[in-house]
Parts: structure tokens; sequence; C-alpha cells
């Protein structure tokens, strides 16, 4: 867009669909929308594109992706049609995927060449069984992986032949399996992840490791009913066209959302940050339901628009800019059931040197450095995490020993920290969204508890901490939008998902009123960094307003 069109544009109140939330499925959404010759306008509340997925100086000289921190979920269609890796993005792979200090100075470590006689240290029996359970997730993940690019079918009180046709797709994905692969298919998502492992594997380090997956982002015991999707939801991705492999985004996470902002402006979008969305403009018409003609920004202004795109948690969006009058009753209610809520604390962390762990001694530069650092030995002290931050029994609110998962990301990115100095990302489980006096009181002590459970495997760790950020499940909710810091947008449960997703009548995209449209991680096929729910969202739109090219 030439400059004299922008200026025009940020003058004109009109605009053919508005984006509210410049996260990276809304810039997805509003890059397939511009395609189409829509003149899209996107409104971002903080003064950076890019949701969670964005990279902040967090200390002087320290930057790092301060909330989503690792890449393998981006579909590799939105790379393509995006051209993401032209507009320069580029991923650096782990040398394998977990390392696992444990209590008694062992460590075990998963992925690469090595594993088979890695974990045959532990288990012959498991070594043996371990590729049979990759080629198990192969084999789901091939049909599922082609039902996340789909829209689900509709469940409403209204019959529509589109609805149907989905359905009859999604059942014919699942006829590519035979009877054992459904039996698979039925116990990951109706059994614990704990339950699985356990009948695949009798190691607890493997066990551990696998399991890590079902409790990230996931506020609920290894041992809970149905964490067993939550463990194949992270197995979906690749890497540089590798299924599995997990990487990092030269430059952090924000390098994916520069990129798609970059084709985004080739395209034409309009993109305003420092603009926060009061409430979605709505005008009745004959029937009941109303439809969404805009929004009205915090600073007086009305903006027009054909169609408003919600990127935000779906939460935020009905509970706190649409007014209830023009809510049914029914929405209202189930909306104010639908669960959102993490046991995530997560902390950037600057530090001097790299960890000297006692399981793999030395400060230099290491392979296990540079994978995923596990810091939890068993599945059992995952769920005992678990039970001291819900029970609130010992603590205010968070687990005495939790789980903590270690990214160095500096050591396959030199551009984040000053030379010989480096930023290592905490994910750490298990905290409770609410905690007795607030998370603004206990943040600091929490974040310290996290400090020395690290340092209980890598004794220099505390001393090389030369500052640290840290989000709490409030701080998430208030900087990121994250309602109960739930980085999915929702809990992951059979009842919010796929046609569920955020609520049945609204799994195929299509909000509450007419002319709304749902495009964000509370919708199918759920969070981590894929952009699926914007590319999906936007073949919905375009449908409905008959235009293309449409993402097939």
């Amino acid at each position: 867009m030439r400059q004299g069109d922008k200026e025009t544009m940020a003058d004109d109140p009109h605009s053919d669909a508005i984006v509210i939330g410049g996260g990276h499925n809304g810039l997805v959404c509003a890059a397939y929308l511009a395609s189409a010759g829509l003149k899209v306008r996107v409104l971002e509340r903080r003064g950076i594109l890019g949701g969670a997925a964005v990279t902040e100086e967090f200390y002087p000289g320290f930057r790092n992706s301060t909330a989503s921190y690792t890449v393998s979920l981006l579909n590799p269609q939105v790379i393509r049609d995006l051209r993401l890796h032209e507009h320069g993005l580029r991923i650096a792979e782990r040398p394998y995927a977990n390392f696992l200090p444990l209590p008694d100075g062992r460590a075990f470590r998963l992925g690469g060449e090595h594993t088979q006689a890695e974990v045959a240290k532990w288990s012959q029996r498991d070594a043996e069984r371990l590729p049979e359970y990759y080629a198990m997730l192969d084999r789901i993940v091939v049909v599922l992986r082609e039902l996340m690019t789909r829209t689900p079918p509709n469940v409403s009180d209204r019959f529509v032949l589109a609805d149907w046709l989905s359905s009859l797709h999604a059942a014919k994905q699942m006829k590519h399996l035979d009877m054992r692969g459904r039996c698979d298919l039925l116990d990951l998502f109706t059994k614990s992840a704990g339950e699985l492992l356990d009948s695949w594997f009798e190691s607890a380090p493997l066990k551990a490791v696998l399991g890590w997956d079902s409790v990230v982002g996931n506020f609920a015991s290894p041992y809970t009913p149905g964490s067993a999707y939550v463990l194949l939801h992270h197995v979906f991705g690749e890497v540089n066209g590798k299924s599995g492999v997990w990487g990092h985004a030269i430059g952090g996470m924000g390098a994916i959302t520069d990129a798609i902002t970059r084709e985004c402006e080739a395209r034409g979008v309009m993109m305003e940050t420092n603009v926060a969305v009061e409430r979605v403009l709505v005008e009745r018409t004959g029937g009941k339901q109303g439809k969404a003609v805009g929004v009205v920004l915090a600073d007086g202004r009305e903006l027009h628009a054909g169609c408003v795109v919600s990127n935000i948690h779906p939460k935020l969006l009905y509970q706190r800019l649409i007014a209830p009058a023009h809510l049914d009753v029914d929405t209202s209610e189930r909306i104010g059931r639908y669960r959102s809520g993490s046991g995530t604390f997560r902390m950037n962390v600057a530090l001097s040197e790299l960890p000297d762990f006692t399981a793999a001694p030395g400060t230099q530069l290491q392979p296990h450095h540079q994978s995923g650092i596990l810091i939890g030995p068993s599945l059992q002290y995952f769920e005992q995490a678990y039970f001291d931050a819900k029970s609130k029994e010992h603590n205010a609110g968070w687990s005495r020993a939790p789980i903590v998962e270690v990214v160095i990301s500096s050591t396959l990115d030199d551009t984040l920290a000053p030379a010989g100095q480096h930023v290592a990302s905490l994910f750490c489980q298990h905290v409770h969204p609410d905690v007795e006096g607030g998370w603004d009181a206990h943040r600091d002590t929490v974040a310290n508890l996290m400090i020395d459970t690290v340092d209980t495997y890598a004794p220099n760790f505390r001393h090389s901490v030369l500052g640290y950020k840290a989000l709490s499940p409030l701080d998430l909710e208030r900087e990121y939008g994250l309602v109960g810091g739930d980085i999915f947008h929702g809990s992951l449960g059979l009842d919010q998902l796929f046609s569920a997703r955020p609520l049945l009548g609204q799994g195929n995209y299509r909000g509450a009123l007419g002319n709304l449209y749902l495009c964000g991680s509370g919708t199918h096929p759920g969070g981590g960094v894929t952009g699926l729910p914007g590319r999906n969202a936007a073949r919905e739109i375009l449908k409905d307003l008959k235009r293309g090219p449409r993402p097939d």
C-alpha cells in the first residue's frame, strides 16, 4: 500500500473487516482477508503487535520471547502462504528434545540418534516399545492434522447443508484409521496421560519427559481423564519439514509475528497499536439477533466495518466488549461456564553464565543447554505439584516442589543477550490462578522458589541470575489477555474442543451476532502458535462474503 493510501485508510472510519487483537492469529486472518481485496484494519491494545508471540527487552541488554517461547506447531501452509521465510523467518532446531536431570545425579536425554540407547539404560523393554508408541501417535496425528485445517461441523438448532457436509468430511477422515487406530484415538481423547503412559512404559524418566506435554499450560494432574489429548496436541508440529521437532525462531517468537506483519503490510492491511477497543457496536435488525457493525475505541472513536473479527479470548469478547443486552441468555450462561485457567508461572531470566548441572557439569556450551531442560523426575512428582497448588493446604496456592522447563534460547541465537551471557525462559507449573492475598503480593516469592528449584540441580544458577521478569497468571491476563493465565484461551477438555470450541453453535468461527467472527486460540484447533484458527476463520469469512481466493 502506498503511503498516501495508508494515510487515507487511517482517516477513513469504515473498513470491510476490523480485527480485534493483533496476536498472530489475528494477523494471519487479516493477511488472508486482504489477499482477497478486502480493506482490513487490525487493532491492538498493546504497543507491539504479536500478542503472546513477541520478543521484548525484559532486562537492560537482554531480549527474549517473553510469553510464548518455542516453535513447532506453526503450520507449514501458513508459512508458505504468507511467505514467512521470504520475510526473514529462520528456525533453529534443538540438538535433541529434552534433558532431564535427576535427583540421584544422573540425567536422561530424549531425542536424537541416541534415544534408543538412552532409554535402554533405564529399561530395555521401554526401548523396544518406544518406536511402536511413536508409530501409534503418527497414525493418529496424520488424520487429526488434516482435521485441524478444516472447519468443524457446526452444532446448532438450524440444519445447514454445509454443516452436514463438514460432518461427513470429518467422518471420512476417521475411516483412514483401522480398528486398532480408532481404539488408540479413543484412548487419547478419554484417558489420562498417566494412565496411557503407564500402559506403555515402566521407566519413570521416560514417562516424565513424555508426560510433560500433558501438563503444559494445563492446570491438571497427568492422571486427570482427558489429559492424554493435551499430550497429543503437542506432537502435531514440525520444524523445517521434520515432524515432532521443536525449535527456536532466530530473533525470538517476535520474528514470526514480525514476518506475518510484513506480509500484512505488503497486502495493504492497516495495523494500529496502543488502541484499546471499548465495545463492539451492535445494530438491531428486525430479527432477534443483532449484527456487529464496528467498534468503539477507548479514545472515543467509532470505527465501522462490514464484519468484526475477534482474536481475543472468548470471555473478554462476550463479557467485556459486548453489552449483555445484545446476547441471549443461553450464550451468556455458557460463556460464564467456559473454563479458562492455567497453572502456569512464566519467567524470563538474564544469566551471567550457563547452568552448571550436577548431572552434566560445566558452564561451557553443551548440547543439553540447547534442549528443553525439564525439572520434574516423574509423573508422581507432576501430580503432587498439581495437588499442592490446587488444595492450597501448605501454601497460598503454589506447589512446594514445582515443575520447571528451562529453555536457554541464547544458546541457539546470539542476538538475544550480550556476548558471553544468556537468557532463559522458565515455564513453571503448578500455581493456582487465584492465590490468597492476590498475585501481586506473592509474585517474587514464587519467582525465587522457581530459581531455587533449578538451583537444586544446577548449583550455580542462583548466583548467575542478573535479573528477571516474572509473569503470574494474573500478569499473563493483564498483559496478554490470557484469562486466568490460560495460554490456550480456554481449557482443552473434551467439552471445549472441535465443534464445541468455544461453544456449541459457534464452532465454525461465526459468533453469537451477525457479522461477528472468531479467529483466536479459543476456536478450533486451539492454542499454540499455529496460525490455523486465523487461516480457518478467514476461509469462512470469505465464503460468507463470496470473495476469494480462499485458503483451501
